[in-house]
């Protein structure tokens, strides 16, 4: 898999499939070498996809200094010149999601239509969970909120009326949230930051200047994007869809008409 330079980082992507043009931006963690990922969903049998692993993350470069969400938007635009792109429809997924608004409100003339997948707006519009205020907590204790946190079904009751369940939600936790490459001596440092940069996320009073059809999507389940951000969403785009899915935080992966409502909606 190809890097290229971009801005004061090497980044690691990814380009396959056939179509028109589509810039996938993943969330928190994110690491192509994660499976299932991007190009295990449909997107790449009807678009020409284009996914990368964000600073601090994955096999990209993770200069240890302060990052901002308009690094993460220009890394965006920078790997958009050097792949040749000059625009492409857009879809962000969680903390993708806030990077792919700043990159739409910084980059106008890159988005032809933009996705925007489980994340929030910032701001008055309401912020996603705040991961970062997690970070120092007990890895088992951390895992056991976020499993309820990410899906509302699946709470303390839920957990105890269902305990091999609770341990088999937990053990598939435990190995998303890991690094795929341990050894990686930055990698720590890396997520850190990258939290540092999403907590500091909002375009909420900006995002009345996207021009562009907006798709909204969203799981009925999550709290780490809960619906109100979702209607805070939709408020401030003019003429933006939003649908929700049978699902909670994950829920591209847990109801099958996600991917193809969002492919529909990307095909235009």
């Amino acid at each position: 898999m190809p890097f290229v330079q971009v801005r004061d980082i090497q980044i690691h992507y990814q380009l396959q499939g056939q179509g028109p043009k589509l810039f996938v931006i993943t969330g928190t963690n994110g690491d192509l070498r994660r499976k299932p990922g991007i190009f295990d969903s449909l997107l790449p049998s009807r678009f020409t996809t284009l996914a990368y692993d964000q600073r601090g993350l994955g096999q990209s470069g993770k200069p240890d200094k302060p990052y901002s969400m308009a690094d993460y938007a220009d890394d965006a635009a920078g790997l958009m010149d050097a792949v040749g792109w000059k625009s492409a429809r857009v879809l962000g997924i969680s903390f993708g999601g806030m990077v792919a608004q700043e990159f739409a409100l910084r980059h106008a003339e890159k988005v032809e239509r933009l996705a925007l997948a489980c994340t929030a707006p910032g701001g008055a519009g309401g912020a996603s969970y705040p991961l970062h205020k997690l970070a120092d907590m007990d890895a088992e204790a951390r895992v056991k909120l976020l499993i309820g946190v990410q899906d509302t079904r699946r709470d303390a009751a839920w957990a105890a009326a269902n305990p091999e369940a609770a341990r088999k939600a937990a053990a598939e936790m435990l190995v998303r949230r890991a690094p795929v490459d341990p050894a990686d001596p930055h990698i720590a440092m890396g997520m850190r930051r990258q939290l540092e940069a999403r907590a500091s996320h909002d375009c909420y009073e900006r995002l009345p200047k996207l021009a562009v059809p907006v798709g909204i999507f969203a799981g009925r389940y999550d709290a780490v994007a809960p619906e109100s951000t979702q209607r805070a969403l939709q408020q401030q785009v003019k003429g933006a869809s939003l649908r929700f899915f049978e699902g909670g935080h994950l829920f591209l992966s847990q109801d099958p008409a996600a991917y193809p409502a969002v492919a529909d909606f990307l095909a235009g």
